[in-house]
């Protein structure tokens, strides 16, 4: 795949670009429906500006569920989650023939999802994990940033977010033994 180009009729945007995912091909669409609406999270991808924080934020309403299952439900319903991201990142990625587009948001998601598994439901761990998140997305810290560039497909596009999710969930939980939060 080529990172420069895109069969949807948009740019491809990246990390740092300022271009966005605006026009898209119906015929694409009509094909694609339930992978593109997963990995784009309700089409919320496509958002002009930032979909990647759009893309957590649409994130807390099923982390708010998740809060609400016991917990041994719950890491059975996020790898659920994290296997679908997979596939619907992958599928996307594959008739885009973008690498990692920005329309793809479903990571964002899965690793906001992580990021505030386990936690109390609290606006400041809520705002608190989503600050977390975001940065480590953005930063990709060590081994982040490692995972992201040797993973091929929907699983690379996956495994940083998870991997950053489960950072800010380990930040989160050492910020409550802190008494942080």
């Amino acid at each position: 795949m080529r990172p420069d180009c895109c069969s949807l009729s948009c740019a491809c945007t990246h990390p740092g670009d300022k271009e966005t995912n605006v026009k898209y091909s119906q015929r694409f669409f009509h094909r694609n429906t339930v992978a593109m609406w997963l990995a784009t999270g309700g089409y919320c991808g496509f958002f002009p500006l930032a979909p990647g924080t759009i893309g957590s934020a649409v994130a807390l309403f099923p982390a708010f569920l998740l809060s609400l299952v016991p917990t041994h439900i719950g890491w059975g319903l996020l790898g659920i989650v994290c296997l679908i991201s997979v596939w619907a990142a992958d599928r996307a990625e594959t008739i885009s023939g973008c690498d990692d587009p920005g329309f793809i948001v479903i990571d964002e998601i899965a690793g906001m999802m992580v990021t505030l598994f386990g936690h109390p439901f609290t606006i400041g761990v809520v705002l608190s994990g989503f600050v977390l998140f975001r940065i480590l997305d953005v930063v990709k810290p060590f081994p982040i940033g490692f995972l992201e560039s040797k993973v091929p497909g929907g699983a690379g596009v996956v495994v940083d977010d998870v991997a950053a999710g489960i950072l800010g969930n380990g930040l989160l939980h050492l910020a409550a033994m802190c008494r942080l939060l």
